[in-house]
């Protein structure tokens, strides 16, 4: 516990500033049941370009087969058409939108990867990956089911690693940051479509998590400005175009939970945010909360005005194609 704290007191610390140097991330992502992904994967690849992160993997905590198609879409055409990727060979959670817009996107930009059945194990990936990484380096940012990380933990010495999952994760990992929960208490997605998955990588993670619970991005609604902007043409535009109108919910712009979650993890949470330090339960599928200031988990707590935050999301999921993608 004494070398948890330390590691969450320079966490925290950590989180104040801007880092100095890229952030070596890996996203885990459901992208297909929401499309507020796509607006998270805009926002990874807008600070890429900016040298503030250094995508490692962009990898899929789902199972149906446009979701990687979906992320090679978005990784070509941001320029990093070679990012590793991955997904659940075992069992797991397959959902598509009901919106149509993976159908939309692979048929209309180029990809080379056809189905998620194609694509490595996600544990393969993120074993090889964070093997090859200085120790207590890499972020990991979730913005879907916990399915991954339940496996990862769970995973065997192999050819990448003599270590456990769980003793890699401890080695290699600096702080794992989750679009997961509604605080103090509640029932949120990416918690209860794999209830057991998240049990376990919450109950079992060795590094400090930062979670950014539902009530954060319920707040932030992203897309009129994005929309507006009539230069501008990107898969991220399309996306919302096409399912903004269909839900009446959307008339203001899509809920933003996904887009916190990697802004944190890359930027910190200051000025946006603060952390409320304590531990998150699961129980079949619902999380509590029990405050503790020794505990491993902090969840986001509002600080900078919501207007505010919107503003800066927003503006980053309209970063256009770099020159170099072009």
């Amino acid at each position: 516990m004494k070398r948890l704290n330390l590691l969450f007191l320079f966490l925290i610390l950590s989180l104040k500033t801007v880092a100095q140097q890229p952030v070596p991330l890996i996203l885990d992502t459901d992208i297909g049941p929401d499309y507020d992904d796509v607006g998270a994967m805009a926002v990874l690849h807008a600070l890429a370009d900016r040298g503030e992160v250094r995508p490692l993997a962009v990898i899929s905590c789902n199972k149906h087969e446009l979701v990687v198609p979906t992320i090679d879409v978005l990784n070509t055409w941001f320029g990093r058409p070679n990012l590793p990727t991955g997904a659940p060979k075992g069992p797991g959670v397959t959902d598509g939108a009901w919106q149509k817009w993976p159908e939309m996107l692979v048929a209309k930009y180029p990809h080379r990867i056809r189905s998620t059945a194609e694509a490595p194990d996600a544990v393969a990936t993120y074993r090889q990956i964070l093997a090859r990484q200085p120790d207590r380096s890499v972020t990991i940012v979730t913005i879907g089911f916990l399915t991954n990380l339940a496996d990862l933990l769970e995973s065997k010495p192999d050819q990448f690693s003599k270590l456990t999952g769980r003793q890699l994760v401890e080695k290699k990992v600096k702080h794992l940051v989750s679009m997961a929960g509604l605080f103090p208490k509640g029932r949120e997605f990416n918690v209860y479509k794999d209830s057991l998955a998240a049990e376990r990588a919450f109950n079992q993670w060795p590094t400090p998590v930062i979670l950014s619970g539902f009530e954060i991005g319920r707040e932030v609604k992203t897309g009129p400005r994005l929309l507006a902007d009539a230069t501008l043409q990107s898969p991220v535009k399309d996306v919302f175009a096409l399912c903004m109108p269909k839900a009446k919910e959307d008339r203001n712009g899509r809920m933003s939970w996904d887009q916190t979650a990697v802004l944190v993890a890359i930027r910190g949470a200051a000025p946006y945010y603060t952390l409320r330090r304590g531990r998150m339960t699961v129980n079949g599928g619902t999380n509590g909360w029990q405050d503790d200031p020794g505990g491993p988990h902090a969840y986001l707590v509002e600080a900078m005005p919501v207007a505010q935050v919107t503003e800066v999301i927003e503006k980053l999921m309209m970063h256009p194609k770099t020159a170099k993608a072009k």
